[in-house]
């Protein structure tokens, strides 16, 4: 059989064995469900074990933060030419709006001005005003980070930049499109030599061969001969984080963040393993807030240490979570 139709039955089948008052959490749980969580997934203890249901307590854990990454020193020029596409582009835009009014105030007064004039001057409104868009969507599509600094400090940036007084890298960390949180410093290594970098900011930056997140670093008073095109390895350093680790396939990611599994019994000390037969146990979504890589999983908080969190098998609960919302609200499709 398939893969993906065996999944399919499986879920099907523990959904349709459960009762639709069985798919919510009793209201006098000591665990309290998440808001907007209306049905939880609730099995048995065979319906556990189906669906590969594995649960553990997370560790409490302390570790610095340190990402290595590989650093592309940027050419200043496309950074130079599209800030310089959003100034022109703006300045057309305001002289259009200048001149729509000019026009708009003859012909309203009868002075000379006609509506072809008129209709003229709104449609190159129009026109500077989509063009003014288009280039400040661009600049803040390919740097993120200098939207976000204030004008005067971007400016003083952008002219170190073109006067060569400084270097603008960005740096990717291989196999990865999260990074939970901004870098307090940057360490490059030219040739063996730590050469140290201002953290600017994150985002989709231009000069990257794969897509996801990237750290645009500034490097002032560059060795020589260290420029453009450069390929060197990066150090993204921070101060030390704790909270919980738990294993990558333990968090899964929607519209609303991150989130884990919390298995919620009237016992703390069940386990699917040792149940009785006939116990069921029912299972939370819990958000997270990602603090940084870990291994092969992730510090996070949101949870504790002594809460029962599914480290195997919480796509399979993300799955059956909305068939049983499907059936427990079947009377609203009638």
């Amino acid at each position: 059989m398939n893969p993906l139709a065996g999944r399919f039955v499986l879920l099907t089948a523990i959904a349709l064995t459960l009762p639709a008052t069985a798919l919510c959490a009793d209201p006098d749980d000591d665990d309290k469900a998440p808001a907007g969580a209306a049905t939880l997934p609730t099995l048995s203890v065979d319906q556990q074990r189906a669906a590969g249901i594995v649960v553990a307590h997370p560790a409490n854990t302390r570790a610095p933060q340190r990402d290595d990454a590989i650093g592309l020193v940027l050419d200043p020029i496309s950074l130079i030419t599209e800030a310089g596409e959003v100034d022109a582009s703006a300045a057309g835009a305001r002289a259009a709006n200048a001149e729509l009014e000019r026009v708009r105030g003859l012909y309203g007064a009868g002075a000379g001005a006609s509506l072809k004039a008129l209709q003229a001057a709104q449609a190159e409104q129009v026109r500077a005003r989509a063009q003014a868009d288009s280039a400040s969507a661009k600049f803040g599509a390919n740097w993120p980070p200098l939207v976000a600094m204030p004008a005067v400090e971007r400016q003083k940036l952008i002219d170190r930049a073109v006067a060569g007084k400084a270097l603008l890298v960005r740096a990717d960390i291989p196999g990865r499109h999260i990074l939970a949180n901004l870098p307090e410093q940057a360490v490059l290594d030219v040739d063996g030599v730590s050469v140290k970098g201002v953290v600017l900011g994150m985002g989709a930056l231009p000069g990257g061969e794969a897509q996801g997140v990237a750290v645009l670093i500034e490097v002032r008073a560059a060795p020589p001969g260290f420029g453009a095109g450069a390929r060197v390895p990066v150090a993204l350093l921070g101060a030390p984080r704790t909270g919980v680790a738990v294993p990558r396939d333990a968090v899964l990611y929607d519209e609303g963040g991150a989130l884990v599994y919390k298995q919620l019994t009237k016992d703390s000390t069940t386990r699917p393993s040792t149940a009785a037969a006939g116990q069921v146990a029912r299972y939370a979504p819990v958000r997270v807030k990602l603090i940084q890589a870990h291994g092969d999983g992730w510090i996070v908080e949101g949870i504790d240490d002594d809460d029962d969190i599914v480290v195997r098998g919480a796509g399979v609960l993300w799955s059956l979570q909305g068939i049983a919302g499907r059936v427990a609200g079947d009377d609203d499709d009638d």
